[in-house]
């Protein structure tokens, strides 16, 4: 397979005194300024669980004896350790499937290619809590400050006290999501019902996953700014970065390259490409806090690079190492079960399988992606997939997104308490994998030492 994904820059000066690459028996600076191919052995990893997993996802896009259809229509991957890409992939279609899920002529088919652009739904949350974080650290936001303070209009219905970071933490109590496309005429009114909400829970009490707590940081970020959040997106985030395939709207320019998700029928849109599926966002022009941002998995690996430095890639920073670390900290310590930093899910195994740890950080999208970063072993497992496509009916790819992140898990090397370093326990073991169990005894693990 031919590397595109070939990014040079500084090695920062915490890479000088980091550990020896490839250990994770401890919390690593920076590995790199920026991201580089490197084989697998080089970086210090076994390249067997990678290789073993890539041809389970690329096999997934071939249709299943049983279903009829597929797990997922195309899919890309990139795993990376110590700021090296230690994996990558790119197989099935783009386009694939007419509206009865019958394969469409060969001559209209669109391979998945690694630079293919992926609608990354609910993933784009995690850009909406980088920009209000950034409003942070300028002074411009208090976490703990009610959010009526930024916007007076969500005061309504006794949200006066709702915070910022219940917003982020998904504590606030509002509902899980509004038919805004379907109830609402217009831009104006959609956003002026979610401001107006009324809670469902008593804020600070329940854990309640809300698309809408994005969608009002989108507009505070959008106040507080004067520019609306694609905007602000890209002038202080993405384009920093390099990140030039990432953004809302995509243009016509880049529609070749884009994945199809959805025949969608209510509301009829025919099938979906190069416009976002989420129905709320489609209705809000494309542009909310809580989806419709595109990306490919190249600059995915851009911004994973970017906070497993700390905030900073190459020579450009767009966070504080203590905005990061304050972002991947888990704020739902009375909700054991959905850990959350600000914005981001931690530690959650049924997609970050067995690389979950306190530290793991990341996000899903309904249109079949997954981001998964792992600062204790400076570690990323990125899996774009548009298993959308025909329909959302196909069922969920959640073992293909633990498989991509279990792999990555058992190619570390760790260092045992006394003796050799050594690699992972045997698979077929009941026993969780050592690195997701900091304080783990050598005797599970099986040494498989790279030749």
């Amino acid at each position: 397979m031919t590397a595109v994904l070939v990014l040079t820059g500084t090695t920062s000066a915490a890479a000088a005194t980091s550990p020896e690459a490839g250990r994770a028996d401890m919390v690593t600076s920076p590995a790199a300024g920026a991201l580089a191919d490197a084989n697998p052995k080089d970086a210090g990893v076994d390249p067997r669980p990678i290789r073993e997993a890539q041809r389970k996802l690329e096999d997934w896009t071939a249709a299943d004896a049983v279903d009829g259809h597929p797990l997922y229509s195309g899919a890309t991957g990139v795993v990376a350790h110590d700021g090296k890409v230690t994996g990558k992939f790119a197989a099935g279609g783009a386009v694939r499937f007419d509206r009865d899920g019958n394969e469409l002529p060969a001559d209209e088919q669109v391979p998945v290619r690694e630079d293919t652009i992926f609608d990354m739904a609910s993933v784009s949350k995690l850009f909406t809590a980088l920009a209000v974080m950034q409003l942070v650290e300028r002074g411009d936001v208090e976490l703990s400050a009610p959010v009526t303070r930024y916007l007076p209009a969500f005061g309504s219905h006794g949200k006066d006290e709702i915070t910022v970071e219940q917003l982020l933490v998904h504590t606030s109590g509002l509902e899980a999501t509004m038919p805004l496309w379907k109830d609402y005429p217009d831009r104006d009114s959609r956003i002026g019902a979610v401001l107006g909400a009324e809670p469902v829970n008593e804020p600070g009490t329940e854990y309640e996953y809300s698309d809408l707590n994005l969608i009002v940081l989108g507009e505070l970020v959008g106040k507080l700014t004067g520019e609306r959040l694609d905007s602000y997106i890209e002038h202080q985030i993405t384009g920093p970065l390099g990140m030039h395939d990432t953004g809302f709207n995509p243009p016509e320019s880049k529609y070749d390259r884009i994945a199809a998700t959805e025949y969608q029928s209510e509301p009829d849109r025919g099938m979906i490409r190069g416009v976002v599926h989420d129905e709320n966002a489609w209705s809000l022009d494309g542009v909310a806090g809580h989806a419709g941002i595109f990306s490919t998995v190249r600059d995915m690996s851009v911004l994973g690079q970017t906070l497993l430095n700390g905030g900073a890639y190459g020579d450009t920073r767009i966070l504080s190492e203590r905005s990061v670390r304050d972002m991947l900290t888990n704020r739902n310590q009375q909700f054991p079960d959905h850990s959350h930093g600000l914005g981001f899910e931690l530690d959650q195994d049924w997609y970050m399988g067995e690389l979950s740890s306190p530290t793991t950080a990341g996000h899903t999208g309904f249109t079949g992606t997954s981001f998964v970063i792992d600062p204790h072993t400076q570690s990323m497992a990125i899996l774009l997939t548009n298993k959308v496509h025909p329909t959302r009916e196909w069922g969920s790819i959640n073992e293909a997104r633990e498989t991509w992140a279990t792999a990555l898990s058992r190619s570390l090397r760790v260092k045992p308490n006394a003796g050799a370093d050594s690699w992972y326990r045997d698979p077929a073991s009941d026993d969780r994998d050592s690195s997701s169990d900091r304080g783990f005894a050598p005797t599970p693990v099986t040494h498989r030492p790279i030749g």
